[in-house]
């Protein structure tokens, strides 16, 4: 049987949650032994419920493993689990990572340089553009976007992202066979051309209110910080914005005016220590150690236009392609010779691969472009 099929089945018992399915596999190790173990030492697993217990000793699913791994495959979605190497690393990093992801579209190294942009799904005209213009920018110095995929900040935010030539991550509260929202069906193909659809919930999951604090989650999760643009005193993005902070990550917000109930939010995180944003460079100054890049550097439109002479890189450019050449080279292997950090070294690949320089490969492997 598929490794596979044991780790959606076990995210398809009723009553195991990501926290129970997490503490199961620090038991037993492996989805499969799981289903093998017997109820006394199934029941000494912390915080198990006894209807979970009855429910992986009988093997009762919530819909039927095997028919939900053939048409996962039938409409073109990948599924990712918590031990793979395309599990996105950020969200690997945070306390309760859901164990099993499903994804359309592509997951890339360059996804652990990320940032998130949530707000309002009533957003102002004024918001709207000037998310469209701050996610073109970010896309620009080679930052990949995350959102929730709501009408809105959310919309704005891939929007903005692809027509600044970038790489959007979309998180949905939904299965990924739902058409929600309809508005946004159009922009459900760009994401998938240019990034990933992506969700822990299965087929068939409407997207109920109960659904998106748990979506929040891993926005927050797959980034290195949380931009806040428009939200009430109450509203979800707050809720991803918190969670940001209990995952470590950085909090920014978008002032706006005194007079305006969509501009409560933004200006109280400002208030409570959240850095304040008015444009990319903003956000980029303050992640610039953990990017690997310059806020002297051009943007990504500004590259285009202008071809780049063929000594302007960069110290730690020019050691990564003299490295690099027509055979492809492992992510790893490059991370242990360059003695760098991989969140910088991936900050560094994604501006060279935006510049022509580098190709990126299947399984982490990159190579030179002459």
């Amino acid at each position: 049987m598929d490794e596979k099929f044991y780790w959606l089945a076990l995210k398809l018992v009723p009553g195991v949650g990501a926290k129970t399915f997490l503490r199961l596999l620090e038991r037993f190790g492996e989805p499969e032994n799981v289903f093998r173990a017997k109820r006394e030492s199934l029941t000494q697993v912390k915080g198990i419920t006894k209807k979970a217990v009855d429910n992986i000793v009988l093997k009762k699913f919530e819909k039927d493993p095997e028919k939900e791994l053939e048409d996962t495959s039938r409409k073109g979605i990948k599924i990712i689990c918590l031990k793979d190497s395309e599990y996105p690393k950020n969200l690997a990093q945070i306390h309760d990572p859901p164990p099993v992801l499903f994804v359309k579209g592509d997951l890339s190294v360059r996804d652990v340089v990320s940032v998130a942009v949530v707000g309002s799904r009533s957003a102002s005209y004024q918001g709207l553009r000037f998310t469209k213009k701050l996610c073109a920018d970010l896309a620009g110095y080679g930052i990949v976007v995350v959102s929730g995929f709501a009408r809105g900040i959310d919309t704005a935010a891939h929007t903005g992202c692809i027509e600044g030539g970038g790489r959007t991550l979309a998180v949905l509260g939904c299965g990924l066979d739902i058409d929600y929202p309809r508005q946004n069906r159009e922009l459900r193909e760009k994401v998938v051309r240019n990034g990933a659809l992506i969700t822990e919930f299965p087929l068939g999951t409407e997207p109920e209110s109960k659904n998106f604090p748990a979506r929040n989650r891993i926005i927050s999760g797959l980034s290195l910080g949380v931009i806040v643009v428009e939200a009430g005193k109450r509203s979800g993005s707050l809720i991803t914005a918190r969670l940001a902070l209990e995952q470590n990550r950085e909090v920014f917000a978008v002032p706006g005016s005194v007079r305006s109930y969509r501009s409560l939010g933004p200006n109280w995180l400002i208030k409570q220590g959240a850095k304040l944003v008015e444009r990319a460079e903003d956000v980029v100054e303050e992640l610039a150690p953990m990017l690997g890049v310059s806020l002297h550097e051009k943007t990504q439109q500004e590259e285009k236009s202008e071809p780049a002479a063929s000594g302007s890189f960069s110290e730690d450019e020019t050691k990564v392609l003299d490295l690099l050449n027509d055979e492809p080279m492992l992510l790893d292997d490059m991370v242990r010779i360059l003695g760098m950090e991989v969140n910088v070294l991936a900050g560094i690949l994604s501006k060279l691969e935006l510049k022509g320089h580098v190709k990126q490969l299947p399984g982490k492997f990159f190579c030179r472009v002459f």
